[in-house]
C-alpha cells in the first residue's frame, strides 16, 4: 500500500457517500479521487481502470452541470426511474464495449486480466452515465461491477482498494434503497384535506 491508495481509499469512500445523499459536492471529491487512481493503476498495469479514470474526470464535470442545470428549465435534477430503452442499450453498450476493450487490452498492453478490465470499465461507464442523470439504474450496474471489483484488486494486491469496492458495494445497496424511497416521495399524491366537520356544501 502506497500513500496513492490511501488518499483514493478516503476520497473514493466519501464521494460515494456524498452521491447516495445526492450532495453535489460528490462531483469534486470524485475528480480528486480519480487523480488519485490514475496513479495507482498505471503502477499496476491495470491500463484501462487508469484510462477510465481520465473518463470520470469529463463525465464527473458533465454529472455536475447536469444536477444542477440539467431538468426542465435548467432546474436540479430529481431521481428518476431508469426508461425502458435504457436497459437494452445499457447491455448493448456493455457487450460492445467490453469486447473491444478486451482487444486493445490484448493487443497493445501486457494486462493479465483484459477480460474483467474491460468489463469493470465499461459497466462502470454505463453507470456513471446513469448516475449523471439520475437515474435510480445506476445502482444496479454499480453493484454487479463492485463485486467484480473486489477480486479484480484482490488478484492484483491491491488489499486497501478491494476493502474500500467492499465498503462501495455496501454503499450501493443502500444508495438504491434511499433513491428509491426518494423516487416514491415524490410521485407520492397530495394529501387531500379534510372537510370540516359539520360544514354545509
Amino acid at each position: 500500500m502506497d500513500w496513492t491508495e490511501a488518499a483514493g481509499f478516503i476520497t473514493g469512500g466519501l464521494c460515494v457517500w456524498l452521491v447516495v445523499k445526492q450532495n453535489i459536492w460528490t462531483f469534486p471529491l470524485g475528480i480528486a479521487n480519480n487523480i488519485f487512481f490514475i496513479v495507482l493503476f498505471l503502477r499496476v498495469g491495470l491500463y484501462a481502470d487508469a484510462g477510465l479514470q481520465v473518463v470520470y474526470i469529463g463525465l464527473g464535470l458533465l454529472g455536475w452541470w447536469w444536477w444542477l442545470h440539467g431538468g426542465p428549465d435548467r432546474q436540479k435534477l430529481v431521481v428518476k426511474d431508469t426508461p425502458r430503452w435504457a436497459w437494452p442499450a445499457a447491455v448493448a453498450v456493455i457487450a460492445a464495449g467490453t469486447w473491444g476493450l478486451h482487444l486493445a487490452l490484448t493487443t497493445w498492453t501486457d494486462s493479465t486480466v483484459a477480460g474483467w478490465d474491460a468489463l469493470t470499465t465499461t459497466m462502470s461507464l454505463t453507470a456513471q452515465l446513469m448516475l449523471n442523470r439520475k437515474w435510480i439504474g445506476n445502482w444496479v450496474i454499480w453493484i454487479a461491477a463492485d463485486v467484480i471489483y473486489i477480486g479484480l484488486y484482490a488478484s492484483k494486491g491491491l488489499w486497501l482498494t478491494s476493502v474500500l469496492y467492499a465498503v462501495f458495494l455496501s454503499m450501493c445497496i443502500m444508495g438504491l434503497r434511499q433513491w428509491r424511497a426518494a423516487r416514491a416521495a415524490q410521485v407520492a399524491p397530495e394529501p387531500v384535506p379534510a372537510e370540516p366537520v359539520g360544514v354545509a356544501r
